[in-house]
């Protein structure tokens, strides 16, 4: 692998983004699942960069917070679209060039918005970023937000030398699986989907919080809301959704907005309640476009929204014991969020 050459790096930054850029393949489909067939007419395709971290730090740079963004990507098509949306958006991107090429998705997206992904992650797990790559811009950081990127884990022991607060995005885990554990544990903010554990959330949710060193775990659940557990709650809070501001056309980066807008919120003092209302706010304005990270809400609109909605009160989910909260449509959800 090799570097690629950047500008100077910022002075500092409010978040620096760790690990998931990449490519997404957008293919419109009439409905979810697929009817099995030999071939299908589709509208044209989309295809354009995206991803869990390359969401985030759109997100977080379109919010204003000053952003950073360390990863992977190839010497190839798609690694040129990656640095291509990130010229100009705020983002201080350093790539390191990985001879495994860039990671790419397809995504195929039904009528309502929702969507099912098939992820090529290509890193192999012996991959390793060295540490005279993204230490000088961890020391410049206020926040890190890790992607569940197998090479992420191995700085976990430098930001927590460091003192700095952490984050993570789990996607669809179901708590189960090794790969996502100590992401799990190990970070301060915890974000996932309702998806992987569908009945289980709950107990996923509490196990993230009394096992780890979570402040507060938050489930995303699209149409449904989202659901917040810290540890002055005996159960998950529901977060309502929010009405987007247009038409839903593309779920694709609505998570990693929600999370974006989340962190804005924490990055300025908000307690968690309202932290998840600017995520909720922030999620649903990514659905109004086609594509990934292609509407990103500004600072202006994101308050103005949250004002708009600040009546429905945040309340227990359904059934009280916390045991069970209905899961999400049934798309499912990519490991990075593409």
């Amino acid at each position: 692998m090799t570097f690629q050459q950047v500008s100077e790096p910022y002075d500092a930054y409010d978040v620096l983004v760790v690990g998931g850029s990449g490519v997404d393949t957008v293919v419109s489909v009439g409905a979810l699942p697929v009817p099995l067939a030999d071939s299908y007419a589709v509208p044209p395709l989309y295809e354009g960069a995206g991803h869990t971290g390359t969401g985030v730090a759109l997100g977080c740079a379109a919010l204003g917070l000053t952003t950073g963004f360390v990863d992977f990507i190839g010497d190839d098509h798609p690694g040129t679209l990656v640095r291509e949306r990130m010229a100009g958006s705020g983002v201080d991107f350093r790539p390191l060039i990985s001879p495994h090429g860039t990671r790419r998705a397809v995504n195929l997206v039904a009528p309502d918005g929702r969507r099912m992904s098939f992820y090529d992650a290509r890193d192999p797990a012996e991959l390793r970023m060295p540490p005279e790559h993204y230490l000088p811009p961890l020391r410049r950081a206020r926040h890190v937000h890790l992607s569940i990127m197998n090479f992420a884990r191995f700085l976990y022991d430098d930001i927590e030398a460091l003192g700095l607060p952490v984050s993570t995005d789990l996607q669809d885990w179901d708590g189960l699986t090794d790969h996502h554990r100590e992401f799990a544990l190990r970070s301060d903010l915890v974000f996932l989907s309702t998806a992987g554990a569908s009945e289980r959330i709950a107990v996923v949710m509490r196990e993230i919080l009394h096992e780890g060193r979570a402040e507060a775990v938050i489930a995303t659940a699209g149409a449904g809301g989202a659901y917040l557990l810290s540890a002055d709650d005996r159960t998950p809070r529901l977060v309502p959704a929010v009405v987007p501001p247009g038409p839903v056309v593309d779920s694709n980066g609505a998570g990693d907005a929600f999370t974006s807008g989340f962190l804005y919120g924490r990055l300025a003092g908000r307690d968690l309640e309202e932290c998840a209302r600017l995520g909720a706010v922030a999620g649903a304005y990514a659905c109004t476009s086609r594509g990934t990270h292609t509407a990103l809400v500004g600072p202006e609109e994101l308050h103005a929204a949250l004002r708009a909605k600040a009546t429905a009160p945040l309340t227990a989910p359904p059934g009280g014991d916390g045991h069970r909260i209905p899961g999400p449509p049934d798309a499912q959800v990519s490991p990075t969020g593409a």
